[in-house]
């Protein structure tokens, strides 16, 4: 049996996870991933599908007028009755509420920011097809957003994260007797990771195939679907090669078979376990930051920066649609280079 690529597979399931959502929200609900479906991905809908179904046991817990529904029984025009304040009422509920098992749940600004944004699309869809009369989802403002510290690793901290990863000197005796096992494949991501700023879910989807040492890139699927190719240089590439002399001798599962990295269960390394590695090798020469792979991520998009300038091909790499996003993160470097072009230009020249 034929299996389909990876990323292709992988929205398969996303598309079948999200029809099992749907049969929990109102039916109108479907008209709208219907809708939005040419211009998101699966994943951006499945997103979207969580957020709806919070707002509407919002409606439920909170609203008096919707207390005894079921999801399935909401009308889309019983949406027009509500009006600005009772948006603002969730956005107060979504700060801290409980869940269907009765847990603690606690959103910060972006998980409020985000669930908002999905209501105003939501609503935006009706309203711009003429179902719904009112948006007030438009007229809420959206939570004001802090700047985080942007983490990253120095150059120094590079080195000895890799160093790490190659000996294995400070990790515990259970972990070293793992390491023997998986140190040629976690060198071979992490300098994947720093060395081409990909992200996990690129790296985690990546086949044996799409590795072209010939024209020294590996062939990815970017958010959204788009296919580009990454070009890696010579640390890359001979991590890469080490790691594919063993990977050519290892007997992956069915349906694993051009999996580029494999687990020790032979199946293909998932988000999870590229995360945990990171984050093991990370806490022993960085105990103070906290290390994930968009972490690894930025430290390269950092070292990018400063050795070309240029924010353009930093926004294109990392494959940001919008390079406002780019400026964003990398904001302070930006003030630094223009801190060191003060006395770049000479207007005349020194008097003896």
């Amino acid at each position: 049996m034929n299996t389909l690529p990876y990323h292709e597979q992988k929205d398969r399931d996303n598309i079948i996870k999200l029809r099992k959502l749907t049969k929990d929200l109102p039916p109108f609900c479907t008209d709208f991933f219907r809708g939005i479906e040419p211009r998101t991905s699966s994943r951006t809908r499945i997103a979207y599908a969580y957020d709806l179904s919070v707002f509407f046991d919002f409606l439920k817990k909170e609203n008096p007028m919707f207390g005894k529904m079921d999801n399935r029984d909401f009308l889309l025009n019983q949406l027009d009755q509500l009006t600005v304040s009772d948006l603002e009422e969730y956005m107060e509920y979504l700060k801290y509420r409980f869940n269907e098992r009765n847990q603690e749940v606690v959103n910060k600004e972006r998980g409020i920011m985000r669930k908002i944004s999905s209501l105003k699309s939501f609503y935006n869809y009706f309203y711009r097809n003429e179902k719904l009369k009112n948006n007030p989802a438009a007229l809420v403002r959206m939570p004001k957003l802090h700047e985080k510290e942007i983490i990253r690793l120095d150059v120094d901290e590079v080195a000895m994260l890799l160093d790490e990863v190659e000996q294995g000197e400070q990790l515990t005796e259970k972990q070293k007797a793992f390491h023997n096992k998986t140190r040629v494949r976690d060198l071979a991501i992490l300098t994947l990771l720093l060395g081409t700023g990909i992200r996990v879910s690129e790296c985690v989807g990546l086949d044996i195939e799409d590795v072209d040492f010939r024209n020294g890139g590996i062939h990815i699927h970017r958010k959204g679907g788009k296919e580009v190719t990454v070009y890696f240089g010579v640390e890359v590439e001979n991590a890469l090669q080490d790691y594919l002399d063993e990977r050519f001798g290892m007997n992956a599962l069915p349906g694993h078979e051009h999996a580029l990295f494999l687990s020790l269960q032979r199946k293909r390394i998932t988000t999870r376990s590229i995360e945990n590695l990171v984050k093991k090798y990370a806490k022993i020469v960085t105990p103070s930051k906290k290390i994930t792979p968009h972490k690894l991520r930025s430290t390269y998009g950092t070292s990018l920066y400063r050795e070309t300038g240029d924010i353009y091909l930093v926004a294109d790499v990392l494959g940001h649609s919008d390079v406002n996003t780019t400026k964003k993160h990398y904001a302070a470097l930006e003030d630094e280079r223009r801190r060191s072009a003060r006395n770049a230009v000479r207007l005349r020249e020194d008097m003896d």
